[in-house]
């Protein structure tokens, strides 16, 4: 397992705040730190309008993997959503 310097590393920028992903981590873990918003404003739901308008800003919602940059998805529940975790969890965890 990779471990400091060599531990796989993936940035994101959502909503205004910088993520740093270091691996290895689970596919529940990738999920809550992409989305943090979900559960970091109670009573907040991805359909919520105090969200939507939180975030109405330039710029959009990315994560730059091995493979490139990647717009996230403002619900997690979405296909595309889960191909981007899957791909992430994979970057994180090379070993399996």
């Amino acid at each position: 397992m990779a471990t400091g310097a060599d531990a796989a590393r993936i940035t994101a920028k959502v909503r205004g705040k910088d993520i740093t992903l270091d691996g290895p981590l689970t596919k529940d873990e990738i999920r809550s730190r992409i989305w943090w918003w979900l559960s970091a404003e109670p009573g907040a739901s991805e359909e919520g309008e105090g969200a939507r308008r939180e975030h109405d800003g330039p710029g959009k919602d990315v994560i730059m993997t091995l493979g490139g940059y990647y717009e996230v998805s403002p619900d997690p529940h979405t296909p595309e959503a889960q191909n981007l975790v899957e791909m992430v969890h994979d970057e994180l965890n090379p070993d399996g």
